[in-house]
């Protein structure tokens, strides 16, 4: 029994014998002397180890019990530049970062030898190109009119743009290069729900100005909507749009807190908010509670901002709340210029781990379902839909596109074009690329000219591959792609066009309450213009998931 029980202590034992070795051979040199000081520093530390209490590793394995925690620590790094797949996603593959690097460095994304994935395995997408190709449209002409008729200052859109990402989870520097690339390759940047910094403003390009439960930059002293200065700050030439952040893919519902030792003076004038103290984002808004009165708050905005178009940004979770949102659209009749969908695999700087995995619909089933529901409803054509949720590639455009969106934001997409390796560090302020850290040494790494040329180079590198997508298969514009454009594996055998995989409403047919598919239908009885609780108790109904796919 001795024997067992002492091999745990082999490591420890060896560095006490190394030391008292080192002392009665008297070293002479230098290098004698560190060794020796060296195995007396371990053999403290093997001391120590035993007699601590926090972990049972250590106590059991004394210096030895330290190399899991240094292989723990490596790990991240060995597995994504050792180990790691070409196209396994965790959550981005290395496929798809390298895509954006080469692109936004100007160098061929073409690879030879033909394609490296199965198109034969499940879940294996295309589009079916034309016997009758198109000549490719200029990729500056892919564009889309953003604002319907009750918008004063309707806005052209670039069809790929910046998703929402906060000065604060972003660095100075990372906000201006997104900025700066923005202006120069004529597309929008969403400032994310930290409001409009300096860094934003600096090269002019065109702003998102999105507002959530805090209202940061438009807000009173006890954090509610504050009319004079979201006029004052949306009157500003450069902001273009306004997006009410109802909730996120990544953690929707849950809301957030920045803390005390984040919120510097810079981040606190921004935001309109006491430096030094911890800064709350609400689950909720408290301008609006109830369907009727979220449209009489897009109304004062779009007064307020002097007709520019608003709209509105979340994820999907209980059908009917969004249904009685757009039942309050038909009964009011204030209607939003647009709805961004995010979908439950969207990104964050921090989010809890349930919230990330478990909590919220997908961005492809929460767009089809908004979609079929504005349709449905009569809306669609008054309603523009934005997507966001891990795009990067043309193909992932073209895709959601055939869905039914009419245009896709990335945030991520943006950031690895900035130079991010998916080191997931987002939440230390430890960020090695300077993208996501307040701490000037780090952020000094980014070099704001450089990365901005990056930025717009992989924007017009993916958009004119998008054009040339469409070409192939006979299109000119986003607008013309359809569902049956894009095919989808469903087995080894089996090949199914979206708009066979997919349910699609007709124009007006919840309205007229014969609507064949029991999902819709039944959901849109529940849901009340007056209040986001269901008119008519839920049971049994079936998940969004499964009905918009059957």
């Amino acid at each position: 029994m001795l024997k067992p029980r002492l091999s745990r202590f082999t490591a420890w034992i060896l560095v006490v014998a190394l030391f008292l070795a080192g002392l009665a051979l008297e070293p002479q040199s230098p290098g004698q002397w560190t060794l020796v000081a060296i195995a007396g520093l371990l053999s403290l530390l093997g001391l120590w180890d035993m007699v601590q209490t926090r972990h049972a590793v250590l106590r059991n394995y004394p210096v030895i019990g330290h190399v899991r925690w240094i292989v723990e620590l490596v790990r991240p790094e060995i597995r994504q530049y050792l180990l790691e797949e070409e196209d396994k996603a965790i959550p981005f593959s290395r496929a798809q970062r390298s895509l954006v690097y080469r692109r936004a460095k100007g160098v061929s994304s073409d690879h030879p030898f033909g394609t490296l994935l199965d198109p034969y395995a499940r879940d294996y997408e295309f589009i079916q190109h034309s016997m009758l190709p198109a000549v490719p449209a200029d990729p500056r002409s892919l564009r889309i009119t953003i604002g319907n008729d009750q918008c004063a200052q309707p806005y052209s859109a670039s069809i790929f743009n910046i998703s929402a990402m906060s000065f604060g989870s972003l660095s100075a520097n990372a906000i201006r290069a997104l900025n700066k690339g923005a202006a120069l390759g004529g597309f929008y940047h969403d400032t994310g729900e930290g409001s409009i910094s300096p860094y934003h403003r600096e090269f002019g390009g065109d702003i998102v100005w999105e507002i959530a439960s805090g209202y940061f930059g438009c807000r009173t002293a006890d954090g509610r909507f504050d009319p004079d200065r979201f006029a004052a700050q949306a009157a500003d030439p450069q902001v273009k749009m306004i997006e009410i952040k109802l909730s996120q893919g990544a953690k929707p519902g849950h809301g957030g807190i920045l803390p005390a030792r984040k919120v510097t003076p810079e981040i606190a004038q921004t935001r309109g908010i006491p430096p030094e103290q911890d800064c709350i984002s609400p689950s909720r808004h408290s301008a609006f509670s109830t369907p009727r009165e979220m449209m009489s708050f897009i109304d004062q905005l779009r007064r307020l901002s002097g007709g520019k178009p608003v709209g509105f940004k979340l994820c999907i979770g209980l059908p009917w709340e969004f249904m009685a949102i757009v039942k309050a659209m038909l009964e009011t009749g204030t209607v939003p210029d647009f709805i961004v969908v995010d979908g439950g695999e969207g990104g964050t700087g921090a989010a809890p781990v349930e919230f990330s995995d478990h909590i919220g619909l997908p961005m492809r089933e929460g767009l089809l379902f908004v979609h079929n529901v504005l349709e449905g409803a009569g809306l669609r054509e008054r309603v523009k839909i934005g997507v966001a949720g891990r795009l990067i590639s043309a193909f992932d455009l073209a895709a959601v596109l055939a869905i039914g969106a009419d245009w896709a934001n990335s945030a991520r997409g943006f950031m690895f074009a900035l130079g991010c390796i998916q080191s997931m560090n987002c939440h230390t302020n430890r960020c090695p690329t300077g993208v996501a850290t307040q701490d000037p040494v780090r952020q000094r790494g980014l070099v704001v000219p450089d990365k901005a040329e990056r930025v717009r180079r992989f924007h017009a590198r993916t958009v004119h591959a998008l054009a040339d997508m469409l070409a192939a298969a006979g299109l000119g514009h986003p607008d013309d792609l359809r569902p049956h454009h894009v095919a989808h594996r469903i087995s080894s055998t089996r090949v199914r066009h979206f708009d066979q995989a997919h349910t699609y409403l007709k124009p007006g047919e919840l309205l007229s309450g014969a609507c064949p598919h029991n999902f819709y239908r039944e959901n849109w009885a529940r849901a009340q213009a007056s209040s986001f609780e269901p008119l008519i108790p839920p049971i049994a109904w079936e998940t969004p998931t499964v009905a918009m796919q059957d």
